[in-house]
């Protein structure tokens, strides 16, 4: 593609400037006017233009002429063609995680470390579909050293797609976990779909994995790399004798955590052990190492790295009065990342707090989707909580079959409903933790308690 226009000069020079809702336009943006749920983008030009926005793009005629707007035939294949462009202009190293779960939060906590010193691109939010992946890449700031991608799916050859378009060298698989069953109808399957980011394929730049085995499944991942010429495994935890948590001491309220890092001792301190964080700071000194990074800025900064928001941000709010703790898990879920809530739910002990926990609908589990809630309530039931607090179709199937429950099972149809619950039963003190998938009423209502959007 030759670069001619002065609008396909400013993307290529620029970063940071493209954005998809005319709600975020800053002066010198860039406003890609799409179809949406409801409207198609031109109904914001004028809107963006008023906000300060340089270009508009839209494969729609609009009414009014502005030298501002570029009409295009088709902006993907046009925005497809400028951000090939501008990948092959790239030339730090550019890092592709994929995963079942936790993609966002390994993506932050890598960025989080690597910014300290250096210039760096990541995606924002999670763009990891075609249009996420996309706009990261024309935000991409050609300069940076380093920049991360989050490539998802949630069907065949997605991955396969997306790794051709972004072409990450270093690759991380955070997990294999019941996402997507919809579809993918088997863990195998997703296996296989996650294992394309890093097949030369589809991917020819690819020169490192970085996978953490836990079941199974992930060592059909494992076993597709060793097939792979010129790919390094970089294995971390259990079955690994390079990267792992070697041991784990608690002292009162606290928890040291020593790692070792190919035969050197890294350690620091936590107030709580949940799994998937310290499976993530592995991979970032996993990754550290293998680039011959320092170590120490890991160390150093840790403590002040926050969760990301709806996985596991911690706020303080007020309900009648009363000063409450809400744990955000509402982004999505599955029940992996159910049971790995419940768990460390169970263990926080600040000052005996009583615990909440409100559940909503894990999405895209097909057929099976009413088994796997019932047997989540099952296992749920295990545990002791003040109240659990259940919403969506089927949880309401599921509590009709636990039969003498330990817990107080409570379900409720809408998000106004819980918010007339909470204002009468919590107390000062409580601890609140919110689980569901995108989009449930569950997700709505942490929407609405935390005021979020």
């Amino acid at each position: 593609m030759k670069i001619n226009s002065k609008f396909e000069k400013y993307i290529i020079s620029n970063n940071d400037k493209v954005k998809i809702s005319s709600i975020d336009i800053k002066k010198g943006d860039i406003f890609l006017a799409l179809q949406g749920k409801k409207f198609h983008g031109n109904y914001f030009i004028n809107s963006a233009i008023e906000k300060g926005a340089k270009y508009c793009v839209t494969d729609q005629i609009f009414h009014i002429k502005n030298s501002k707007i570029i009409y295009v035939e088709n902006i993907f294949e046009y925005l497809l063609s400028l951000a090939l462009h501008k990948r092959k202009l790239y030339k730090g190293k550019v890092i592709g995680i994929t995963g079942s779960a936790g993609k966002t939060t390994l993506k932050e906590t890598l960025a989080f470390f690597l910014k300290k010193d250096n210039i760096i691109s990541y995606s924002k939010k999670s763009f990891n579909n075609k249009l996420g992946v996309l706009v990261s890449l024309l935000n991409l700031n050609l300069k940076s050293k380093y920049s991360i991608f989050e490539i998802g799916t949630n069907n065949f050859g997605e991955i396969a797609y997306l790794s051709n378009i972004v072409k990450p060298e270093e690759v991380f698989i955070t997990n294999i976990q019941s996402a997507h069953l919809q579809n993918f109808k088997t863990k195998n399957n997703i296996a296989y779909e996650k294992s394309d980011i890093f097949v030369s394929k589809f991917n020819d730049a690819r020169k490192k994995l970085y996978i953490n085995l836990n079941n199974k499944t992930e060592n059909i991942i494992l076993k597709v790399a060793k097939k792979e010429r010129n790919l390094k495994i970089v294995q971390i935890g259990e079955q690994s004798n390079k990267y792992f948590i070697k041991k784990i001491s608690t002292k009162k309220n606290k928890h040291q955590v020593i790692f070792s890092i190919n035969n050197k001792l890294v350690k620091f301190e936590t107030k709580s052990i949940i799994d998937f964080r310290l499976s993530n700071f592995l991979f970032c000194l996993a990754f550290f190492n293998e680039n011959k990074l320092n170590l120490k800025t890991l160390i150093n900064r840790q403590k002040y790295l926050k969760p990301v928001e709806g996985r596991g941000s911690i706020h303080s709010i007020f309900i009648n009065r009363k000063n409450i703790k809400v744990i955000d898990e509402s982004y999505n879920a599955n029940p992996d990342t159910m049971n790995q809530c419940f768990g460390y739910f169970n263990e926080i002990n600040i000052n005996n707090r009583k615990k909440i926990l409100i559940l909503g609908n894990m999405n895209e589990l097909g057929k099976r989707a009413e088994k796997l809630h019932l047997n989540l309530l099952k296992n749920l039931d295990k545990f002791k909580f003040k109240f659990i607090i259940l919403s969506g179709e089927f949880h309401r199937t599921s509590i009709k079959k636990i039969i003498k429950p330990n817990n107080n099972f409570i379900y409720f149809e809408d998000k106004e409903q819980i918010m007339k619950f909470l204002t009468i039963n919590v107390h000062n003190d409580d601890i609140i933790l919110i689980k569901c998938s995108n989009s449930t009423e569950i997700n709505k209502f942490a929407n609405q308690l935390l005021k979020k959007g």
